[in-house]
């Protein structure tokens, strides 16, 4: 059985419907915590790496220095050995880091649900999908931008990598769970109940829109070439 491994950095984060995807497909989903005492796994056996989002920014030294350098250690191996990579929100920024992009604080933050703008041809569908971000992703030449909003590049392909910055894992109870945890209820303010019903609302397209979407990450992650050389 082919396993993804995700890499998560926070307790309530769950790969969710991303997960529930790769499931579906066959493969088993490996969970890794990611923090301060985090030491990379070996990728033996691992098929394709998933990286979630997280509440730093990938430009933090002290985060660079705490943990992310090792993250994007473990991101060049997997690059190295063929592993397809797939980057939610913070892990697409690491995965634009990691290719020799920047990440910077984003004019207007996004929080809530959104449609995109795909770019002609490509796979990825409008939405509405939940962004929950303040930072974007400045790519690299060779990164190919698959969709865009007004404030932020929202979906872009590196070789066999797929980076997105909008958050497809999500269901009701991971947002419930994030505004929980994270004090983010704060900037949400009274909003918090209709971003929740309103992924109750959206729950089954999410659920086919998740599926298509990792089904378009797996069909990238067989028949586009890897990004070695292009790395950090």
């Amino acid at each position: 059985m082919p396993t993804a491994l995700v890499l998560r950095h926070h307790l309530e984060d769950e790969p969710g419907l991303v997960g529930r995807a790769l499931q579906a497909r066959g493969y088993a989903v490996a969970l890794e915590m990611v923090g301060p005492h985090w030491r990379p796994p070996d990728l033996a056996g691992v098929s394709c790496l998933v990286v979630l989002g997280s509440s730093s920014a990938v430009y933090d030294p002290r985060v660079r220095a705490g943990w992310l350098d090792r993250e994007l250690d473990l991101i060049a191996t997997a690059d190295r050995r063929d592993i397809a990579i797939l980057g939610i929100c913070f892990g697409a920024q690491a995965l634009c880091t990691y290719a020799g992009g920047r990440v910077e604080r984003a004019a207007v933050p996004e929080l809530g649900w959104i449609s995109v703008d795909p770019t002609p041809l490509s796979p990825i569908e409008a939405g509405p999908w939940f962004a929950y971000h303040e930072d974007a992703c400045v790519l690299p030449p060779e990164a190919e931008v698959l969709a865009t909003s007004p404030h932020a590049v929202q979906a872009f392909r590196l070789g066999r990598h797929l980076g997105v910055q909008f958050h497809p894992e999500v269901d009701a109870g991971q947002l419930a769970a994030w505004f929980a945890a994270d004090g983010s209820a704060g900037r949400a303010g009274a909003r918090v109940p209709e971003f929740i019903a309103q992924a109750v609302e959206h729950d089954g397209p999410a659920r086919r829109r998740a599926a298509r979407l990792v089904a378009t990450f797996l069909a990238g992650a067989s028949s586009t070439p890897s990004t070695e050389g292009t790395h950090r």
